[in-house]
């Protein structure tokens, strides 16, 4: 057959129908009864009937992408955890707002269509979908030649949420006294990359670190984590979430303070990962820079009423730190 004129400019029809073979099966696993129309349409439908049963729903939205941590999987040839790693961010991004997850759209663009690699990337945003009981309602396959480089590729997506408005987060009675908790990352998640590529510049990350246990790579491509599972189901008790990610504790915090409070944080009540410890000194970089790009071991912070916090952190099933606390100031984050 002889190839045709669209095929020889570098875009491949029959290698973006491959692709779509690949992933459909995954994609359909996350369709639930409220899925009208997924692959093969224009533009997916969801049935929005369950809002009625609901007092005064509130839809809740975010985009995001992955950053430069494509770039990281890309070397290395790791591509599910990063759609585990879109997904998951933009369920924590909501979830700040007491939202629980409805549909995920995503976009996947690259310099040539690699039908399995693409199908990885996506099958990682399907499994993320299920565990968060979420549809993959659609999304764009785009090879785009000239535009990225070779062998290169980025991912975003777009999330819709639904809540109460009654339920929103963060609440109006922040006050003095209020508790910080924290809760683990599970290493970087998807901030600080493009200063962790260069930190590590040149180094073999297939290596066994004994100090990290594993591989550079293990340790740096580790998914990022969800939170819906583990918190949803106590927010009622909470006041205020904030998401770790870019811009780290100090920008992340105060987004959901009040202009008159500050948050301290205490930066010996939780032991940060030796992972952190070996970016700083690798790249000599400050530990206000630190806490600045990183989540530093801490991915998710919670704020409570003092009298709330020892019942909150006996429901989580996992480790939780008080961290810190809020006091009279001016919307900044003190670390101490």
């Amino acid at each position: 057959m002889t190839k045709s004129q669209y095929a020889s400019s570098g875009v491949d029809i029959d290698a973006g129908n491959r692709a779509v073979e690949l992933m459909k099966d995954s994609v359909r696993a996350t369709y639930n009864n409220s899925v009208l129309a997924g692959i093969g349409s224009f533009g997916g439908l969801f049935d929005a009937s369950a809002f009625k049963q609901m007092d005064h729903p509130v839809m809740v939205a975010s985009t995001d992408g992955v950053g430069t941590k494509v770039k990281l999987a890309a070397s290395i040839g790791r591509y599910r955890g990063i759609g585990h790693d879109i997904v998951n961010h933009c369920i924590n991004d909501i979830l700040v707002q007491g939202a629980k997850p409805l549909f995920f759209m995503d976009y996947f663009a690259t310099s040539e269509l690699n039908p399995e690699q693409t199908a990885e990337v996506v099958m990682g945003i399907a499994e993320a979908c299920r565990e968060a009981g979420m549809a993959l309602l659609g999304g764009e396959t785009a090879e785009m030649p000239g535009v990225y480089r070779e062998g290169e590729f980025d991912v975003a997506g777009t999330i819709i949420g639904v809540l109460e408005r009654s339920r929103l987060l963060p609440r109006p009675d922040l006050l003095p006294g209020d508790l910080i908790i924290g809760l683990p990352s599970s290493g970087p998640h998807t901030n600080g990359y493009s200063l962790i590529r260069k930190v590590f510049e040149g180094e073999s990350l297939e290596t066994v670190n004994p100090e990290l246990g594993c591989s550079l790579a293990d340790a740096l491509l580790a998914q990022h984590r969800s939170y819906f599972n583990v918190l949803y189901p106590h927010l009622s008790k909470v006041k205020a979430l904030a998401h770790i990610t870019g811009g780290g504790f100090i920008e992340n915090i105060p987004r959901v303070l009040p202009e008159n409070l500050n948050a301290i944080i205490h930066l010996d009540t939780w032991e940060v990962p030796f992972l952190w410890a070996l970016i700083q000194q690798r790249g000599n970089i400050s530990a206000e820079e630190m806490y600045h790009v990183f989540n530093m071991g801490i991915g998710m912070v919670a704020i409570l009423e003092k009298s709330q916090v020892t019942d909150f952190r006996k429901s989580i099933s996992e480790p939780t730190f008080v961290i810190g606390e809020l006091v009279k100031g001016e919307h900044k984050v003190i670390l101490n």
